[in-house]
């Protein structure tokens, strides 16, 4: 998650301090993104400070004790410029908790258990989406909006997974979670074929 680029972009729009930023950065992604910890984003300024994309400059207050200032260096603009240049693969690759739980409950060889775990997540997935729609309806941002679809669009396709995981695993009567409980090679052989290819 390159946290640290998106404060580099706030950045280059001009200097700012920590609280202006974790404002600046809630603001600009939506509630769908969650609250940025400040503790976490003090440590990412102190990253970028010692890596010279940021330059840091304590500023006396008359009241409150210091403030310290951040502002973007050439460095910086230079690798937030990199950042916007290239695509972003998945981070973390296709790890998968939930696939990790369909893989157990399909070992398990209960078809009782597969139903369970993909009922439990298509009821969660359905609440999600409900609430991401309600997030974009009341938005204005219209990037907002934009991050509020591609959300949705995850929690969609991952019904789909829920969907053919469902017809694999139990459209023929649980024979072939006997198969995987067993772990008999030849499982593989009686595996239906991909969702939506003829043979």
């Amino acid at each position: 998650m390159a946290i640290q680029h998106a404060v580099l972009a706030l950045l280059a729009r001009g200097p700012s301090y920590g609280y202006e930023l974790k404002g600046a950065f809630e603001g600009a992604v939506g509630p769908q993104w969650g609250p940025l910890n400040i503790g976490h984003l003090y440590q990412i300024l102190d990253r970028l400070s010692r890596d010279g994309l940021v330059v840091a400059e304590r500023q006396a207050q008359a009241v409150k004790p210091d403030r310290v200032v951040y502002e973007i260096t050439q460095a910086g603009r230079a690798e937030l410029d990199r950042w916007l240049g290239e695509p972003s693969p998945r981070s973390g690759g296709f790890r998968d908790d939930f696939f990790l739980k369909v893989t157990a409950a399909a070992r398990s060889g209960q078809p009782a258990t597969v139903r369970t775990v993909l009922g439990n997540q298509r009821g969660h997935l359905m609440r999600e989406l409900r609430n991401l729609d309600g997030l974009r309806r009341r938005t204005e941002d219209p990037v907002v909006g934009l991050l509020l679809t591609a959300a949705s669009r995850h929690v969609e396709a991952d019904l789909a997974f829920v969907d053919d995981a469902e017809a694999v695993l139990l459209a023929d009567g649980g024979a072939l979670l006997d198969t995987l409980q067993a772990g008999r090679p030849e499982a593989a052989d009686r595996r239906p074929g991909p969702i939506g290819a003829t043979g």
